[in-house]
């Protein structure tokens, strides 16, 4: 008997975020980074709540992030993995078997070179990985549930499908 195809894993986006922690020019600068990088237009993300030791307000631009998905998800996290010299910690997956991890510098891409007016940023890179079928149940605006804890990913499941596809190692 052959496995349920609908139970087969798959990158369901990538997404790409550069913290600055504050607007101006800095922002700007990471913006153009994301932009390099992905080759898609970046999104700011703006502070949800108030920190009045750093000076953040509601409403303020803190960052930027670009989501990628399907083929251009896959191609930028095998860019991203040869970085990191295909090895990624297993405390980088949490338990519904997302990925996070980070890379220290843009000029890390291939192609990229260091421009003295950019500066120096690095970049989280977050991978949800979901099954092919049934997701769809959650998101629906008419009668969503749950998704049922036997087709949830696993973190296990997760590593195995990044282990098989990206042949990466998974290091304790």
């Amino acid at each position: 008997m052959s496995e349920n195809p609908m139970r087969a894993l798959r990158v369901e986006k990538v997404t790409v975020n550069i913290g600055v922690g504050e607007a101006g020019e800095k922002l700007v600068k990471a913006q153009k980074v994301l932009e390099m990088v992905t080759g898609q237009k970046s999104v700011q993300t703006i502070s949800k709540t108030v920190n009045r030791d750093l000076g953040i307000r509601v409403g303020m631009p803190l960052g930027c992030k670009v989501t990628l998905r399907g083929e251009a998800a896959e191609a930028f996290l095998v860019r991203a993995l040869s970085i990191r010299e295909n090895k990624v910690y297993s405390y980088s997956f949490d338990k519904e078997g997302n990925m996070s991890f980070g890379i220290s510098d843009y000029t890390d891409f291939d192609g990229m070179k260091y421009d003295p007016e950019i500066g120096i940023f690095g970049m989280d890179v977050n991978v949800v990985i979901r099954r092919v079928g049934g997701c769809r149940v959650e998101r629906r605006a008419l009668l969503s549930r749950r998704i049922p804890k036997e087709h949830r990913v696993q973190r296990d499941e997760a590593i195995e499908f990044v282990k098989n596809k990206f042949k990466v190692e998974v290091v304790q």
